[in-house]
């Protein structure tokens, strides 16, 4: 073979021999590479902006649960930079998710700080991003996992609610007609008919009426409206309540003063209060109506001396349906809508309500709403009030019991 042949295949054999030592040491380096990236700690790069953009509480931890970075939002869960995850279910989610190399999604049960904090309901996902290195992403759902039950519970409770006057008005139609020969049983059944009507009714009407609230994006016929007036129209539609019930309404504070908003409404809910109070209080006792200014704010408090409300029920008392008292409720054909109501109302408006509370004791419920300047007297007295009469009218005969 000639010289220049054998030059070729060298070159040609120093060129294999060459591209496979480059090959073999790029496989040296890429299989180093995965195994820093499965056995390293740190934490990729641009996970932490990420963490820093993020509106939920998510963090990074390792195989000891050593948190390496973290959300500002994840800290109300307790979680810091340097310390171990202290909750044990966390862990354990972070591990299996590490162990089996998926994400995983569970809801748990966690705490928002130390205790005593009250447990929240936590969908939490974790996803692997290394052999060593987890990301846990944490989502409070307790507000949804709420609405959604006292969604189930509002259409099972309606549902209740409906039935039992619906029936007892098919028995009582059933029972007029086969005592249709004897005048008397008539006379009585009727009667029995027209309680249970009207209790369908007003149970029909306050449905319509917190539906209207939660659904209505703005008020419709706001002004200026004198709390002297709304004061006055609530104590007075509940007089007959309050007479037949042996109770005194008493009224006192601050006068003169105004606020924003739809008189009808905030007629109802004062009125809800006021007749909740007279349901609630023994015989003999005295319901108190005070108004006070307390910077920039206009308090309306409505105080009884009934059973009071203990305090582990106090968070629900502004429920659909929910009764302090299901007994008295029973005998007086409350609906259990009144506060809740109220509640929707005072929000429109801008406000709050508060409660106070002790077993035996009694209770005093405080709607707060901002204060308005005080208008023109002239020109308001001389507007047509064809609407405020109608606000008045609507609450003027109240059926009796209406309570929450």
């Amino acid at each position: 073979m000639e010289q220049p042949q054998l030059s070729l295949l060298a070159l040609l054999a120093g060129l294999l021999i060459g591209a496979a030592v480059v090959g073999l040491i790029a496989g040296a380096i890429r299989a180093r590479n995965r195994t820093l990236a499965q056995t390293s700690t740190e934490v990729p790069e641009g996970v932490e902006a990420m963490l820093d953009a993020m509106d939920d509480p998510a963090f990074v931890c390792d195989t000891s649960s050593t948190v390496l970075a973290l959300s500002p939002a994840a800290e109300v869960f307790g979680v810091q930079v340097g310390e171990v995850i202290a909750s044990d279910e966390l862990k354990r989610v972070a591990r299996v998710a590490r162990d089996t190399g998926a994400g995983i999604a569970e809801n748990l049960r966690l705490r928002r700080g130390a205790a005593p904090a009250e447990p929240r309901l936590v969908a939490v996902r974790a996803t692997p991003i290394s052999g060593r290195l987890t990301l846990l992403v944490l989502r409070d759902i307790t507000e949804r996992e709420r609405v959604e039950e006292m969604r189930r519970d509002f259409v099972a409770n309606t549902s209740h609610e409906l039935k039992t006057p619906v029936g007892a008005v098919s028995l009582l139609a059933e029972a007029i007609e086969s005592a249709a020969d004897d005048p008397a049983q008539v006379r009585h059944f009727s009667t029995r008919l027209q309680a249970e009507v009207t209790r369908l009714s007003a149970l029909v009407n306050r449905i319509l009426s917190l539906s209207r609230l939660q659904a209505a994006d703005e008020l419709r016929d706001v002004r200026v409206v004198s709390i002297d007036e709304v004061v006055t129209a609530a104590v007075e539609a509940y007089t007959v309540q309050a007479d037949a019930a042996q109770v005194t309404v008493v009224r006192g504070g601050t006068k003169g003063l105004w606020v924003r908003g739809e008189p009808q409404i905030l007629t109802e809910a004062l009125g809800n209060l006021v007749a909740n109070a007279i349901a609630y209080s023994p015989e003999g006792s005295k319901v108190g109506v005070g108004v006070k200014l307390d910077d920039g704010v206009v308090e309306i408090a409505v105080t009884d001396r009934g059973i009071g409300i203990p305090e582990s029920d106090q968070h629900r008392v502004f429920e659909r349906f929910y009764r302090a008292d299901q007994a008295r409720s029973r005998r007086t054909g409350g609906t259990g809508l009144g506060l809740s109501i109220v509640k929707h109302a005072v929000q429109r408006h801008g406000g709050e309500v508060r409660l106070w509370s002790r077993p035996s004791r009694g209770s005093t419920f405080t709607i707060r709403l901002p204060l308005s300047e005080t208008p023109d007297l002239d020109s308001v007295r001389s507007k047509p009030r064809r609407k405020g009469r109608k606000a008045t009218a609507a609450i003027a005969s109240p059926v009796k019991g209406d309570t929450a």
